[in-house]
């Protein structure tokens, strides 16, 4: 394709959000000319799910749920005025409470003030909110946020050790809907008995953000927690960052939380219109389409070139694959959906894949995601006419030219800035475009059964570790085998199971269980008390 052929493509297709500054460039992607014509019946079915969605109807027909996050930034449109008033009176309580722990008005016992925020939470719990802290947080921000988002010892370990001395001004806040993710519960007790070791009360610093009649809201209760937040079950995890899962982290820090409401509104109504070329989410949808042959044939790499944006690959990871990659359809048929979601920031990360997505395997298509604005303040050229800021755009339209010339496809989402209304922009733009793409496909893009089931598969290895243990201890004084041990559980076939369990326990002193040496036999070291 001629330079002067892309340009007529550019002009052609490239589709303008001008309420929030974003355009959308699809003139790289090698779609025939009729492409659009011939999608035009099925994205009208997906523009019809949408809009009964957003109406109400039960978009989650597995759970029989409602879909809901489309009203945590119109709550007018919710369909009844409770749900509106429900969300009205959120939003008014995060704020209000924000701003008494701003002003000393809540405050930690045994200081003046809170200085500090504790985020413990997993998956989109956290994974949303983070992404708002490093795009849009700085040196001014009211509170410094740390995460606790894995059951990771050391991580967590590693983090607490950050607020060292400040613990006593942290402010934690627990994010789980049901109360019974066990990453979070276990990183709310490791916290809370941080607080207990230094003589602070968890109660009085900590905050619960969860569903009504959780374990956690009961634990908050007995607790007398600060505060709890709700969170509803017709808000997915991943879908949540806009609801107080995301809003009171960021208005804590300091962040203009009305701005991000704000770009996500205008975008949901960018993003209603029935024109593909004019509507962003539905051109990307399609693309996605187009790319990977409705089956999810290539990759999805993300390509922010703007550290403050380091993390929405890793946001849309989560966001798309949870979302698209499903095993059966809506009809029942295995189709085995799904796009794989990669990527890092440009121009660094660059030097670590583009040769290969030039010149190896052609089974991914690109976005590239450009800032307009450099930095805040005043310039600085680091060569005659030439700024630092210059260069990373050089690099990125160098990048995609590279990629062309070798018959690989990309896309480039052109922003005006990193501010709070442009990333509230982003986030529903990718939303609108994963729910119209999954009607595409036909899959239910609101449930995540593939996550329950290694939730449910851990449980069973924790139920072979007590056995294991329970049966170590009862014989102290005698050496088993992972063979030995199957077999006296009755479960001959978790052999490696059980071999795995005895290896982490004999790794870590408190279990209480050694391996003898340069053998793969194992033992108590004492009885259970």
């Amino acid at each position: 394709m001629s330079e002067r052929r892309l340009w007529e493509r550019y002009q052609k297709y490239l589709c303008a959000v001008e309420s929030v500054g974003l355009t959308l460039d699809v003139s790289r992607m090698n779609f025939a000319d009729d492409f659009l014509e011939r999608m035009a019946a099925p994205l009208a079915r997906a523009f019809d799910a949408m809009e009964a969605l957003e109406k109400g109807g039960i978009a989650n027909p597995d759970e029989q749920r409602r879909v809901g996050h489309y009203w945590l930034r119109a709550p007018e449109l919710a369909p009844e005025p409770a749900l509106t008033k429900e969300i009205q009176d959120t939003v008014a309580a995060v704020n209000a409470f924000a701003a008494d722990v701003h002003a000393g008005r809540v405050k930690p016992p045994t200081a003046a003030r809170f200085t500090h925020v504790l985020l413990v939470g997993i998956g989109g719990s956290a994974l949303g909110p983070q992404l708002v802290a490093d795009a849009l947080g700085g040196p001014g921000d009211k509170l410094r946020v740390t995460f606790l988002d894995n059951t990771d010892p050391d991580g967590i370990d590693r983090a607490l050790a950050t607020l060292g001395d400040a613990l006593a001004q942290t402010l934690t806040v627990v994010i789980s809907k049901s109360g019974g993710t066990k990453e979070t519960r276990n990183g709310m007790v490791e916290a809370e008995r941080a607080y207990t070791r230094r003589g602070l009360a968890f109660g009085a610093h900590a905050v619960a953000v969860t569903g009504e009649g959780s374990e956690l809201d009961r634990t908050a209760k007995q607790g007398q927690w600060l505060r709890i937040f709700p969170m509803w079950d017709w808000v997915g995890g991943r879908t949540s960052v806009l609801s107080a899962v995301g809003l009171l982290p960021a208005r804590l820090q300091g962040l203009d939380t009305d701005g991000l409401l704000a770009g996500a509104r205008d975008m949901d109504g960018a993003t209603r219109v029935r024109d593909a070329v004019k509507n962003p989410a539905a051109l990307l949808a399609l693309m996605w389409f187009h790319a990977g042959g409705g089956k999810g044939q290539k990759d999805m790499v993300i390509l922010p070139y703007k550290d403050r944006l380091l993390l929405l690959s890793k946001y849309l990871q989560q966001l798309v694959m949870e979302s698209l990659g499903k095993e059966k359809d809506l009809a029942g048929a295995v189709v085995n959906q799904g796009i794989a979601v990669y990527g890092n920031k440009g121009s660094t990360d660059q030097h670590a894949y583009v040769q290969q997505l030039r010149e190896g395997v052609n089974n991914f298509f690109a976005t590239f995601v450009e800032v307009l604005k450099d930095r805040e303040g005043e310039g600085f050229q680091v060569e005659p006419d030439i700024t630092s800021g210059d260069y990373l755009f050089g690099f990125l339209l160098g990048t995609r030219r590279a990629l062309f010339e070798k018959g690989r496809e990309s896309m480039t989402l052109t922003v005006p800035d990193v501010s709070a209304r442009t990333l509230g922009a982003l986030i529903a733009l990718y939303e609108r475009a994963v729910g119209l793409y999954a009607t595409l496909v036909n899959i239910n893009a609101y449930h995540q059964p593939g996550v329950e089931a290694g939730k449910k598969a851990a449980g069973v290895v924790l139920q072979v570790q007590r056995q294991v243990v329970e049966r170590l201890r009862a014989e102290p004084s005698r050496a088993h085998s992972a063979e030995e041990l199957a077999q006296a559980l009755g479960t001959p076939d978790e052999v490696e199971t059980v071999f795995k369990v005895l290896e982490h326990l004999s790794a870590n002193a408190p279990s209480g269980i050694r391996r003898e040496p340069g053998a793969s036999r194992f033992q108590a070291r004492y009885r259970a008390s």
